[in-house]
């Protein structure tokens, strides 16, 4: 006959199999370390590009680094998505651990879907209505970009040459109403009109994606009994998607009031996992990765993120700075193979850290 002690015995094994208690806490001092650690390997990989632009002609980086930086970061980005958001969300919400009813459906890629659906939705509206402000005050404004600006076209219309002329005409007109960009952006001596907001909200969706993921991390860094092999692979982790982050905020044509923005937007990366980190020893007694709240929130967030970093990386730079891109189309073959080739590089990189963390 079974007695009620191994009974209970069992249920508290079990518990714990669902992660209920604390995390880990070796190497405490090399865990307070890692938050310096990251937060300058952080701070390096998304500022580097930002920094590099503003100041090339004091820097005088090569423009083939800015180059490599920018597209290796964009196969970051959407490695990012698959294999260090949307698959985890797949394993998080569909943990054992938590109700039968979250097996019943794929909740994971639903809410990846909506997120991917809901940046289109939003960038949608704010386009038109963009433009429609714009068209009030007498602007022809593109929202993507026809031309050889930092946007990428859609493809070559007709109406490309006008739109670059009143760009060209507004911006002396206005005389520094946008701030200049140096030289490597002003391809074909042309550049297509957008306005800062709009850039800005599109690199602050991008980076929303990201900064959440960052939060995760650093919260489970924090408490994770693998550590050392962890922490090894989020060094290299956020220093890859941090030239990411950093290539686009770099590449922003901003009025001087928005100067400080790309600077902002790096800076804000760059704190985002060592806060993670710092939040998750403050509460190692009772936070643990694989508890079944825990699985929830971040495969909610990991999904959500998931679909805003496919979208940006799909639609933002595979679409728009590559297949539609004028100064891509008219780029000679070994620039393009070279681009390409960075890109896959990047992605594969990220993707092989994958196996790790």
């Amino acid at each position: 006959m079974v007695s009620p002690a191994p009974i209970s015995l069992v249920l508290r094994d079990d518990a714990d199999d669902c992660g209920s208690g604390g995390g880990a806490d070796t190497l405490f001092g090399l865990r307070i370390g890692s938050v310096f650690i990251i937060l300058l390997c952080s701070m390096t990989g998304a500022l580097f590009p930002v920094l590099s632009v503003r100041y090339s002609k004091y820097m005088r980086v090569p423009e083939e680094v800015f180059d490599f930086a920018k597209w290796f970061g964009s196969g970051v980005i959407i490695a990012t998505a698959f294999i260090h958001l949307l698959s985890p969300a797949l394993d998080e919400l569909g943990s054992p651990c938590l109700d039968p009813a979250w097996a019943e459906y794929p909740y994971a890629l639903a809410l990846c879907l909506l997120s991917i659906f809901g940046i289109f939705l939003a960038e949608l509206v704010a386009f038109r209505w963009g433009t429609a402000k714009l068209a009030k005050i007498g602007i022809v404004h593109d929202p993507h970009g026809h031309g050889a600006g930092a946007h990428a076209a859609h493809g070559p219309e007709n109406g490309a040459n006008d739109i670059e002329t009143t760009a060209v005409a507004e911006e002396k007109s206005s005389h520094s109403r946008f701030a200049s960009v140096p030289s490597l952006r002003q391809q074909d001596d042309t550049m297509a009109l957008d306005t800062p907001i709009s850039q800005i909200i599109g690199v602050a969706i991008l980076e929303f994606g990201v900064v959440l993921h960052s939060v995760l991390i650093g919260l489970t860094l924090a408490v994770d009994p693998d550590f050392k092999i962890l922490f090894v692979v989020i060094i290299f982790h956020q220093t890859f998607e941090g030239l990411g982050i950093g290539s686009r905020l770099a590449y922003m044509k901003l009025a001087p009031a928005y100067r400080n923005v790309p600077v902002w937007g790096a800076l804000l990366y760059g704190i985002t996992t060592p806060v993670g980190i710092a939040a998750g020893l403050g509460v190692r007694s009772t936070y643990n990765p694989d508890s079944t709240t825990a699985s929830i929130v971040s495969g909610v967030m990991d999904a959500l993120s998931s679909g805003i970093l496919i979208y940006t990386g799909m639609v933002e730079l595979l679409a728009h700075e590559i297949l539609f891109n004028k100064a891509m189309q008219n780029a000679s073959n070994w620039k393009l193979a070279r681009s390409v080739v960075t890109m896959l590089f990047g992605c594969g990189i990220m993707a092989l850290l994958g196996k790790w963390a």
